[in-house]
């Protein structure tokens, strides 16, 4: 496909390899004289002398010299002394420095790259880059690119910066992008203008926003001197930049709120996906369930099999160990309950006594077979980043889709529980066990599959935890006591009990780390629940009826 830049008047002309140009160089960029002539001064000329080419390069181009500055700005920037043309050299997937076409983007093959040298840059020369890429950005970029580079370019307002927000202002479409260039030359007018009025409708303006140059441009006008005295003389003006930081921080404390709020539901979604199959094995069978966490554990170390054996399909490896770590963990349940507890039944403290050294056991085999360093497990590109509902909060993909997540696998349980011969079954012998089995219900059957489909949940609980922290032997420990507390203070064997005790803990833990640390908030969250279960030993939500005995 051909390639054509135009800086200015055409400095820059790709044409596409053809029979008579077999072999394009600096793969298929031809050069006008003139530019070449500053690219050979870039390369030999001192850092200060760079400063003043790059500006010649950056006045005269349009995005054309956005690939060279980038590749500049990363230390990627080669050149080959002999021939004077600039390569971006890179690691490729394997690990090995190749060469690119700067401007193309094509591999270039058959380069000595040892040969090569590199285009030094200072951190004075980074400012100019980033401010260069910025304006770059601003006037020829994506709306994505140009919020971006807006709002880079607020921490600096000089008289270009100006001009340029003026000039981009004017044909710029976009409603936030044009929020953000008003922003800027209010900040402009607040910092230069001798008139009062303007000063103070521009502090007005700015009341509303919440970037941080802003706000550190209104506290410099209720800065003082040595003497005591504001250095901003015009009373009007201190009284709108206090009134405008007033608004501002009340804004920002409730945004505050709002992102405790929302970690916290985070972590109530964790505990949910942790507790809701130990809520189930709990009110069911009454079993005391220690090797609970190690059901989690597994579910994370088969998130990470799974992408030992999809390298090159991550971004499908989650959607993979959902099923798989279910199948996993639930086969284990069922072959735990086989084996050990249904020779237990009626004797709790015998089952705690059994899971406990089961548990051991099981964190013991993975220390076996995986060694006991941590893994790390790839986040799928589809959950990395975050939304940005504004400059001081935002909703991480990862933690939201484990929030959403969390609340379907609950709403598929309850459809089970209330919609299949199996939820009948499991209700009909949580309640009244010797009944049940008069009335043919095979119990030891319902015990295995309700075993197995709360450790199964624990497996997909590890899934989620995967994408949050590193997996490791003592992954599962971290929760299991979080979810004997959810289960307890919800009631024993409920399952909207164990959604709301999980949101409620998981809310409550986040608004008391800020003030007492995390291990304190924990502490104080744990002494609650005793004294609660005090007060109503069968929990929020207590079982009726026969399942009360």
């Amino acid at each position: 496909m051909a390639l054509s830049l135009s800086l200015g008047s055409s400095w820059l002309h790709a044409q596409e390899p053809n029979s008579e140009n077999p072999a394009p160089d600096q793969y298929a960029v031809s050069i006008s004289a003139e530019v070449k002539v500053l690219f050979q001064e870039l390369v030999a000329a001192s850092l200060r002398d760079k400063s003043k080419i790059l500006k010649q390069l950056d006045q005269h181009s349009g995005r054309e010299m956005l690939p060279m500055f980038e590749a500049m700005l990363n230390g990627e920037l080669y050149y080959q002394p002999d021939g004077l043309q600039l390569y971006q050299v890179k690691e490729n997937a394997s690990g090995n420095a190749v060469a690119y076409s700067v401007f193309g983007g094509e591999l270039v093959d058959g380069l000595s790259i040892k040969k090569f040298k590199k285009v030094r840059v200072n951190n004075s020369l980074r400012k100019q880059l980033r401010n260069s890429i910025a304006r770059i950005q601003l006037l020829y970029g994506e709306e994505s690119e140009r919020k971006a580079a807006a709002e880079t370019m607020l921490s600096a307002m000089s008289d270009s910066a100006v001009a340029l927000f003026q000039e981009a202002r004017e044909k710029e479409t976009v409603k936030e992008v044009q929020q953000l260039l008003d922003v800027g030359l209010a900040m402009n007018t607040v910092s230069t203008s001798v008139d009062s009025t303007e000063r103070v409708a521009a502090i007005r303006a700015l009341s509303s926003r919440l970037e941080l140059p802003v706000k550190n441009l209104l506290m410099r006008l209720m800065d003082k001197n040595s003497d005591g005295e504001f250095k901003e003389a015009d009373p009007l003006v201190r009284s709108a930049a206090e009134s405008a930081l007033k608004d501002i921080d009340g804004r920002i404390a409730y945004y505050g709120l709002l992102e405790k709020l929302f970690f916290g539901l985070s972590l109530g979604s964790v505990f949910l996906l942790a507790a809701i199959g130990l809520a189930i094995t709990f009110g069911v069978m009454g079993v005391i369930n220690m090797a609970h966490g190690e059901m989690i554990m597994l579910g994370a170390y088969t998130t990470y099999v799974v992408q030992l054996l999809m390298p090159n399909h991550l971004e499908w490896t989650i959607l993979v160990a959902i099923p798989a770590a279910f199948l996993v963990s639930g086969s284990v349940g069922v072959l735990i309950e086989r084996s050990v507890i249904r020779f237990l039944h009626g004797r709790p403290l015998e089952t705690l006594l059994a899971t406990f050294g089961i548990s051991l056991i099981l964190q013991q085999l993975v220390r076996t077979i995986f060694s006991p360093l941590n893994r790390q497990v790839s986040t799928p590109d589809w959950l990395s980043g975050s939304i940005e509902l504004n400059p001081i909060f935002s909703l991480t993909y990862n933690r939201l889709s484990i929030l959403i997540f969390s609340l379907i696998v609950f709403g598929l349980l309850m459809l089970v529980m209330k919609k299949t011969s199996l939820g009948l079954n499991v209700r009909a012998v949580s309640q009244n066990r010797d009944m049940a089995r008069a009335m043919g219900i095979k119990t030891e059957r319902v015990d295995s599959m309700t075993f197995g489909l709360g450790s199964g949940i624990a497996g997909v609980a590890g899934v989620a935890l995967s994408q949050l922290t590193n997996v490791g032997p003592n992954l599962g420990q971290s929760y299991i006591i979080d979810s004997f507390m959810v289960v307890v203070f919800g009631g024993v064997g409920n399952l909207l009990g164990t959604l709301v005790g999980s949101f409620s803990l998981g809310v409550a833990n986040k608004f008391l780390e800020p003030a007492t640390g995390a291990v304190l908030a924990n502490i104080i969250i744990l002494v609650f629940i005793i004294l609660f279960i005090q007060k109503r030993p069968k929990g929020l939500f207590p079982q009726k009826g026969r399942a009360a005995e």
